[in-house]
């Protein structure tokens, strides 16, 4: 998969995946303390909503990272594995050579900051006036690539521009050292150190290795974040590896210099593994009519557009849905007091690229920016305080003694939380 990549250095720029978190708004009926209200509404039926925060997704990690000393040994245990997925001696020898274990990745798989950003300012941050103005230019600037990529994939040349916009800032960063590092360096300290995810890391080490083989890029030009992604569109060699496209046709697959290799295999990405629709929104804007049944609002339950709107789902701006076939989803990142949104298929399309809903959004809701569309209807309730990561620790430790599966108590609160809190509410009659 592609990885996130934010400018400002923040959580984007450090994680593997973000994942989506959700806390919980009070009641605008109750004001009591925050933290007495949790164990009031988990033991005696307060009401709970849900609105979505930022946690890093990088997980801490149970492993200690081995002693240097001991890099020599890795690797010559892991050269068979390299070789037997067609590395040759040779470049794996002179790799290896020059690599350098970047221990700092240590750090950053272990950050799990106690900061917590909400969707509206995690949105407010990323879909700002300067991606905005740049993605428009930049869509006059690469006019003839847009129509090719369109001619070639299933693809919408406004979600592809905010995603590159996105991701590496329209390729502003891809090679500042500020922000970007040797990425084989990486790579080798995770596969070597972390026991944690270690076959996922020893496969994209291997991966690079091949994108050496093959001649693509010298280990020197191979640069990205601490996971691994490089480019324009941030990809992971396994991506650069079985996605790229040689869409310049200078005879290599080349994520940096130009950006038309880097958007065609993103293109290809989100057609093959996303499913991308041409010609379908990613969804809309829509308000719920009061008294509607929340719990459908799981980002499970799949019906057409027309069966929402035989519920009462209607579009935030009045305008009609252009079609009453197309299946979707209906999210409330917010709880009833925020923006809803009916998604379609290319929604999950762009969350396949990272499987946050927030990063999704922000991908979605620059492209409408970009082309041409205002800000969304409905206010954000931006005067909700967000749960601390403790709190939200008592709050799946409450419910999982309940026997609600929250997959986990370690604050990080993404679709099983958010599950066990509907199916508490629901048992208690909400």
């Amino acid at each position: 998969m592609a990885m996130p990549f934010d400018t400002d250095i923040d959580e984007a720029a450090r994680e593997a995946a973000e994942l989506v978190r959700s806390p919980f708004a009070l009641p605008e009926d109750l004001k009591i303390d925050r933290r007495h209200w949790i164990a009031g509404a988990i033991g005696l039926g307060g009401a709970a909503l849900l609105a979505p925060m930022w946690l890093s997704a990088a997980q801490a990690s149970d492993n200690t990272p081995q002693s240097p000393h001991t890099f020599k040994r890795w690797t010559e245990v892991f050269k068979p594995k390299a070789l037997a997925k067609g590395v040759s001696s040779e470049t794996y020898d002179r790799t290896m050579a020059w690599i350098k274990p970047d221990t700092g990745v240590y750090a950053f798989d272990r950050s799990q900051p106690e900061l917590q950003e909400p969707i509206w300012r995690y949105l407010g941050r990323r879909v700002n006036e300067w991606r905005i103005n740049t993605g428009r230019e930049r869509m006059k600037q690469h006019e003839a690539l847009w129509d090719r990529l369109e001619a070639a994939y299933p693809c919408d040349r406004y979600i592809m521009c905010a995603l590159w916009g996105m991701e590496s800032a329209f390729g502003d960063v891809i090679t500042n050292s500020k922000f970007m590092r040797p990425v084989l360096n990486s790579l080798a300290a995770l596969a070597w150190g972390m026991e944690r995810r270690r076959p996922y890391w020893e496969q994209e080490m291997i991966n690079a290795l091949i994108i050496v083989e093959k001649g693509w890029a010298t280990p020197e030009q191979m640069i990205g974040s601490w996971a691994g992604a490089m480019g324009h569109t941030q990809w992971m060699p396994e991506v650069w590896l079985n996605m790229g496209v040689d869409f310049d046709r200078d005879g290599k697959i080349y994520p940096f210099g130009r950006p038309d290799d880097a958007l065609a295999g993103t293109a290809r990405y989100l057609a093959t593994r996303g499913k991308f629709q041409k010609g379908q929104p990613w969804g809309y804007e829509v308000k719920v009519p009061r008294g509607f049944d929340a719990s459908l609002a799981d980002r499970k339950t799949r019906m057409s557009i027309g069966s929402w709107s035989g519920r009462g789902i209607t579009r935030a701006d009045g305008k009609g849905f252009e079609s009453n076939d197309w299946q979707a989803t209906l999210w409330l990142p917010a709880g009833v007091k925020g923006p809803g949104f009916l998604l379609t298929q290319n929604f999950s399309a762009i969350r396949s690229y990272n499987p946050s809903s927030k990063y999704a959004l922000a991908i979605a809701h620059l492209a409408d920016r970009i082309k041409g569309s205002g800000g969304f209807i409905q206010p954000w309730p931006t005067n909700e305080r967000q749960l601390s990561l403790v709190e939200l620790q008592e709050l799946q430790q409450r419910l999982t003694a309940m026997g609600f599966d929250t997959g986990g108590t370690d604050g990080r609160v993404g679709d099983m939380t958010q599950r066990a809190v509907q199916a508490w509410q629901n048992q208690v009659g909400m």
